[in-house]
């Protein structure tokens, strides 16, 4: 039960403070105004999200524990993201051996495990930070279990905790008082935390009553969000030290860990190492990020090294909040957007013409997550969304995404492929309703035959039980091998004829991968006239990979 809220909440949380990135990011002075805390606590969520996502269904809570742990340690980025991802790990560990159904002792055992962890993994904690509202949390926890509290208003008392917690940040830290702000990595915890809390609880919000004083979320958010004035720090004079340093580092053999901290605090500040051996995460600002590589390299291997340049990056961020205050206020939503996956540059670009508000690149070997059709979801500024994934492998991704989104209405029409897509959109009438929308396009999307031509990898057969050899074009029609040859022109004029000889259709939709240039498309072109006088085509360069050609008769 416990493993699987956290991998169904787990997303849905992550997605928030994804959506949430840039305004988090505009709140970020400390410990330098970089403005880049949202992205890197989004792409730590984003890594534990894709570990999540790779473990077999029925995976226990050692196993998500497992994968906590490894993925936000692979992913942390960032002095934020390095945080965030010790208190990820504590919490996790701490639900090992839980009791099921889970109790408010369970999740203040959790949280305290989780203080536990992450200060140990920073030298100098400041107060003010995230680690100020996560040991607040707890002490809140704790004071929740001794009461005996229920487990779903302790949930509920923690996020009003964090939420009051993040609003009392600039009291304890003079950086942020001085800039008119809340923490920033504070604050993405409180999205964060909020967000599972209410998944966990199926709602879309948390609510809590009969607590004493003001304690209800939306004020306690308000209080926090009374203190978000993003403002321009036009006159920071810089850090000390220049470049973030951080890396993965897999050592060759144990070696004095407390000694290398030391070290890497005489080459800056900022200093986190984290993990066990022989994986861990070395993050530091310094002015000289070449003497910290070296010395790391006499330990052992150093890999996905990032060196930012912390003054540009404090540059950037500026520049961005006076462009924002300068912008027009936002739109209002439109009732209807769309999220469309595609391969190809050239399907992206005629599924933007068709209306797709948001692109997610993938396809038959890169399917896209749940994570990142959510993110895409969030990204359409719009009342209702409609996924199109435009592939069999991605159509579960997509429905897990359309379920596990509370700010919206999500629904998908299961496309198999782009052309279908194109047809599907030209069935939508303007101001459609969601519901309306979707059996206009489930209706259209029946009506569509497709064909598939690309080579054979490994040996199989076709539909009819002919052998197919690695290296064989084959034609697929309709996700059947009906068509097996060894040119592409031909293999494709074959499946075009079996196709009208079967039902003669109008029109043909046909998109040319990235494999396949334009002097041997224009003759396939030609060939499919000749063939066909009574066909319409419509041709497009899709740019698509592995399939050099993509079509489908109406």
């Amino acid at each position: 039960m416990i493993a699987k809220t956290i991998r169904t909440c787990f997303p849905i949380a992550a997605a928030a403070v994804s959506d949430k990135a840039k305004d988090i990011n505009k709140l970020n002075v400390f410990p330098v105004p970089d403005g880049d805390t949202g992205t890197n606590m989004s792409l730590t969520l984003a890594s534990v999200v894709r570990e999540l996502t790779a473990l077999g269904a029925d995976a226990d809570m050692e196993a998500i524990a497992a994968a906590i742990t490894h993925g936000s340690l692979m992913g942390a980025r960032g002095n934020s993201g390095v945080i965030t991802s010790q208190i990820l790990r504590g919490a996790a560990e701490g639900l090992v051996g839980a009791s099921e159904p889970a109790t408010s002792a369970d999740v203040a055992a959790a949280l305290r495990n989780a203080v536990k962890v992450a200060f140990k993994a920073v030298r100098k904690p400041v107060e003010g930070t995230i680690l100020t509202v996560l040991r607040d949390i707890s002490t809140r926890a704790d004071a929740c279990a001794k009461a005996r509290e229920s487990v779903e208003d302790t949930l509920d008392a923690i996020v009003v905790e964090a939420y009051e917690s993040v609003a009392r940040t600039p009291d304890l830290l003079p950086v942020l008082k001085e800039n008119g702000v809340v923490d920033s990595g504070a604050f993405g915890f409180a999205i964060f935390l909020e967000n599972f809390v209410a998944a966990a609880l199926g709602r879309s919000t948390v609510k809590v009553e009969d607590f004493q004083a003001s304690f209800d979320v939306d004020s306690a958010r308000e209080g926090a969000l009374a203190q978000v004035k993003i403002e321009a720090n036009d006159d920071w004079e810089g850090s000390e030290y220049r470049y973030c340093n951080e890396f993965l580092f897999k050592a060759d053999a144990p070696f004095d860990e407390d000694e290398c901290l030391k070290f890497l605090a005489s080459m800056g500040d900022c200093e986190l190492l984290v993990g066990a051996y022989p994986d861990y995460k070395i993050h530091v600002h310094s002015n000289t990020p070449n003497l910290v590589l070296e010395h790391m390299l006499q330990l052992g291997q150093v890999y996905e090294v990032f060196i930012h340049n912390m003054d540009m990056e404090s540059a950037e961020r500026t520049a961005n909040i006076h462009a924002d205050q300068d912008a027009a206020p936002a739109a209002p939503p439109k009732p209807l957007g769309f999220v469309a996956v595609a391969a190809g540059s050239g399907e992206a670009e005629i599924l933007k013409s068709l209306g797709v508000d948001e692109i997610v690149s993938g396809g038959q070997t890169m399917n896209p997550s749940t994570a990142d059709l959510l993110e895409a979801v969030s990204r359409v500024n719009a009342e209702a969304v409609i996924i199109l994934p435009n592939n069999g492998n991605i159509r579960m991704a997509a429905e897990a995404a359309a379920s596990a989104c509370t700010d919206k209405q999500v629904a998908v029409v299961p496309t198999k492929t782009v052309p279908q897509a194109f047809s599907a959109l030209f069935a939508v009438l303007p101001d459609s309703t969601l519901e309306d929308a979707v059996a206009a396009m489930a209706e259209a999307v029946a009506e569509v035959r497709d064909g598939e031509v690309t080579t054979a990898v490994r040996d199989s057969q076709a539909s009819d039980g002919s052998p197919i050899h690695a290296g064989d074009v084959m034609g697929i029609i309709d996700g059947s091998i009906d068509v097996v040859g060894s040119d592409v022109k031909q293999v494709t004029l074959d499946c075009i004829n079996k196709m009208q000889e079967e039902e003669e259709g109008d029109s043909l939709t046909i998109l040319a991968g990235s494999d396949l240039s334009d002097e041997a498309f224009e003759e396939l072109i030609a060939a499919i006239e000749e063939a066909q006088p009574d066909l319409e085509i419509d041709s497009h360069r899709g740019e698509q990979p592995l399939y050099p050609v993509i079509f489908s008769i109406e």
